[in-house]
């Protein structure tokens, strides 16, 4: 059993050796007791900018020889030394019912891929059906898109293999503990992530490295007797007095008695179906607002000081909110070293998201900056959530002058009520191109009160993050960005089935029950697992 020694926090130029000798002194190991040394976690601990205020905080593990050599290495009573089981493997009981078909796994997104993947390696050879198409074909229309604005509705950044974290900084951080977390991460390096997600607080695999692991892991299902079938949506269900006994595609009919729904956030039109087919959902908060790009530069020289662009610290990064009663404005995805890219789902419209690769080496740092939106805000009916949504898209399309540009404004300019945007060394990275507009005329007067009372307050928290003390360039702001988290929430019980349909298990980001690829592969772990309880083989 590996001893583990946490909070070992350090100057951050710390060679590893001393961090490991610091360890095996707090644990008070023996010199007699073999031990091998690595690196569980480690954070960076930025608040206090100088040369002995910047520190890593490190998880040291030990693996001991024998079990003798554990009772010799008793951990006493520091709670930050102790034994930490190995984590076990996923071994979920199987049911005994006999299933109607196969499993049906309605998109291949985060979700659904782990879905899947448990379902294939425990010998239910599932069928995936996902509307968009492969990621070789899935690249090529994005980038045309990028390119030229003609996009593709079944094939986009939203839509196709893997999903929109597909097209994203790849981030694996989430806020659920989990024991499935461990799973999810030595999975994804199983399939080619690098092998720092492992022990990284904050990791990450960049959208360059992501598109290898997902078709490694579609390769897998194949193998296993699973089936991927691309360019496949749902279209509805089949069912009778015992529950659900297929479901309808554009490319026929397939029989099941359990389908698990890992659609996303973006499947408006699946939302729309499945308010027809009376499946129980309810709205649920979301967030609307822009993507914030600075110099990365200035937020290294804004989190790190006069240590800025030391060859040991990573690309600064952040995550900053500000709440009043109810309201909210916080950043989240932020990819440091990226781009803004265009990342529609439907013509005449303009979305925005934030993409990195694994090397963060491009100029600008980008984040969402974003108000929170509750379900009283948007209006009454079930759908208006999409629709308040879609119409910031619209507008959003117009305002760029209906080309795909994407309407932008400076910060400095934006926090002084005057539109458009300055000359300044920020350039927008968006690849179909921006419009100076003012905001006030996209968004209402309650949001762009609280994004403006949110950057004066981050400013102070990060200076530099606006430009408006003119120690820094302005910061651009582009819109819109929309698609933060799914406005509905389809309804399940404990056992994971819908409340109005038995065989319906819905999960992940589009069900309204995840945030993020870890979390949304997480939950896609769990429906499955709550298939197989239930079934036989």
């Amino acid at each position: 059993m590996p001893l583990f020694v946490s909070n070992l926090s350090v100057p951050f130029d710390t060679p590893l050796e001393s961090v490991y000798a610091m360890a095996r002194t707090k644990a008070k190991l023996p010199e007699a007791v073999s031990a091998f040394p690595y690196v569980v976690k480690v954070s960076l601990d930025a608040r206090r900018k100088s040369q002995k205020g910047i520190r890593r905080v490190y998880t040291v593990g030990f693996d001991l020889s024998s079990p003798d050599m554990e009772q010799r290495a008793a951990a006493g009573d520091d709670p930050s030394v102790r034994f930490h089981p190995a984590p076990r493997p996923l071994q979920p009981v199987h049911g005994t019912l006999p299933m109607r078909g196969r499993p049906v796994v309605v998109g291949f997104g985060p979700g659904g891929m782990f879905a899947a993947l448990l379902l294939a390696r425990e010998g239910y050879r599932p069928i995936v059906i996902e509307r968009g198409q492969p990621l070789s074909r899935r690249v090529q229309a994005v980038e045309r898109y990028w390119k030229t604005g003609v996009l593709v509705p079944e094939s986009n950044v939203q839509f196709g293999e893997g999903g929109a974290g597909t097209f994203s900084d790849g981030k694996l951080t989430t806020r659920i503990g989990d024991s499935r977390c461990e799973y999810v991460l030595q999975e994804l390096f199983r399939h080619g992530a690098p092998e720092e997600i492992l022990r990284l607080a904050k990791p990450h695999i960049g959208t360059d490295r992501l598109r290898g692991v997902v078709s490694s892991i579609r390769e897998e299902i194949q193998r296993l007797g699973g089936e991927v079938r691309f360019g496949t949506c749902l279209t509805g269900f089949v069912r009778d007095s015992s529950g659900l006994t297929g479901v309808k595609t554009t490319q026929g009919e397939l029989e099941t008695g359990a389908a698990i729904l890992a659609i996303g956030h973006s499947a408006r039109d699946t939302f729309r179906m499945l308010a027809e087919a009376e499946i129980p959902m309810e709205k649920k908060p979301f967030s609307v607002g822009v993507r914030i790009e600075q110099l990365q530069p200035v937020i290294d020289r804004g989190l790190y000081g006069e240590l800025a662009g030391h060859p040991l610290l990573p690309k600064g990064e952040y995550q900053l909110s500000w709440r009043q009663g109810q309201e909210a404005a916080y950043t989240f995805c932020m990819c440091p070293g990226g781009f803004v890219v265009p990342a529609a789902s439907e013509e005449g419209t303009v979305v925005t998201n934030g993409m990195s690769e694994f090397s963060r080496n491009q100029p600008n740092a980008n984040s969402a900056l974003v108000v929170s939106v509750t379900p009283e805000q948007v209006g009454a009916g079930l759908l208006d959530g999409v629709a308040f949504q879609r119409k910031l898209e619209r507008a959003a399309f117009c305002m760029g002058g209906g080309t795909g540009a994407a309407p932008a404004q400076d910060t400095v300019r934006f926090l002084a009520g005057k539109g458009g945007i300055s000359e300044g060394k920020v350039k927008p990275s968006y690849a179909l191109g921006v419009k100076g507009v003012e905001f006030d005329r996209l968004f209402d007067r309650r949001v762009c009160a609280m994004l403006r009372e949110g950057l004066e307050r981050f400013e102070r928290q990060i200076p530099g993050f606006t430009g408006e003390n003119g120690e820094a360039p302005p910061a651009l702001m582009t819109g819109v960005e929309t698609r933060t988290s799914s406005p509905l929430r389809i309804l399940r019980g404990e056992d994971f089935q819908s409340s109005g349909l038995r065989g319906l298990y819905p999960c992940g980001e589009g069900a309204g029950y995840a945030g993020g690829i870890m979390s949304a592969a997480v939950d896609g772990l769990r429906a499955a697992e709550a298939v197989i309880g239930r079934y036989a083989e």
